[in-house]
């Protein structure tokens, strides 16, 4: 059984992608922990006790992280996730919060269990950054890092070069990608991981935590792919459940700087260069079984 912590900011593809991973009969969530993103870290907090809380998951340990970008201010997405970070019937917050801050349980997660760990980094990667900050071989002692962000070849969804994690905090995504070869999950795969309006009606009617889930899946129009709810952060839970990815090595570096290119991935794509990969990036989704694993998890919580 794969044992994976996560670190997001839910944020409701967050809050979609947890519900799969606590659902899959091969995970086993050893932990959550929350940055500030999507919205507040208060608010990333809660909304993760009370994601845990929805499906009887209490006993997953939560622990609190960074409440903004190691050098940039916080920008936020209420505006599309709804206010606080989570639209829905959700529950009120229930559990506790560790004591521990996000980055020491990373650290104290990756002693524990080494390289049977999978950390999957849903949302900006400050903590991740932090962590490795403290201890620099920290990704030479895990299985794998896999995160969703970046654009490389697609348009941003924040500017026309960013995707929202690496613009959120672009210098956490600078280092991760410098130094820890992370498994990428960006926008050009994630915006064909797409959920059909009937699959959302589906689990509409299943009632109970499936409609508060059907409302996390359920974007504005104008924030619709032609297929479907993009529910992008869900692309890396349908992997870990269901190896729906392919991967290919990339030399890619990240913009940490401020101006229209902040938080850009650039991949080295020239035949003559000679630049070491830095990350493996996912360069197709089978979205068939992408949604047939997420669908498949999410109904076997009712």
């Amino acid at each position: 059984m794969r044992k994976v912590l996560i670190d997001a900011d839910p944020g409701t593809d967050d809050a979609v992608a947890m519900a799969a991973l606590l659902a899959a009969e091969n995970v086993d969530v050893v932990g959550v922990t929350t940055v500030a993103g999507n919205s507040t870290l208060d608010n990333t907090t809660a909304n993760a006790r009370s994601i845990l809380g929805l499906f009887d998951r209490d006993d997953v340990p939560v622990a609190s992280g960074c409440e903004r970008p190691l050098a940039h201010s916080l920008s936020t997405g209420e505006s599309i996730h709804g206010p606080g970070g989570l639209r829905g019937d959700v529950p009120a917050p229930t559990g506790s919060t560790l004591d521990a801050h996000a980055s020491e349980f990373i650290r104290e997660q990756v002693d524990e269990h080494g390289t049977d760990l999978t950390i999957a980094a849903l949302g900006p990667l400050t903590n991740v950054a932090v962590a490795m900050a403290v201890e620099p071989d920290l990704p030479d002692r895990i299985g794998s890092l896999i995160a969703m962000g970046g654009a490389v070849h697609a348009g941003g969804n924040v500017t026309p070069a960013a995707e929202y994690n690496a613009y959120a905090d672009p210098a956490a995504a600078s280092r991760v990608v410098q130094d820890a070869a992370p498994n990428l999950v960006p926008l050009d795969v994630t915006d064909r991981a797409t959920i059909p309006e009937s699959t959302v009606g589906e689990l509409r009617s299943g009632g109970g935590p499936l409609s508060t889930v059907a409302a996390w899946c359920d974007y504005p129009e104008q924030l619709r792919e032609d297929d479907g709810h993009a529910i992008h952060d869900a692309a890396v839970a349908a992997h870990l459940i269901g190896d729906v990815l392919t991967f290919e090595p990339r030399a890619l570096s990240v913009v940490d700087g401020h101006g229209p290119c902040r938080g850009a991935t650039i991949a080295d794509t020239r035949a003559d260069s000679n630049a070491a990969p830095t990350a493996s990036v996912a360069t197709e989704i089978d979205a068939e079984a992408f949604r047939e694993t997420i669908l498949e998890a999410l109904l076997s919580l009712a």
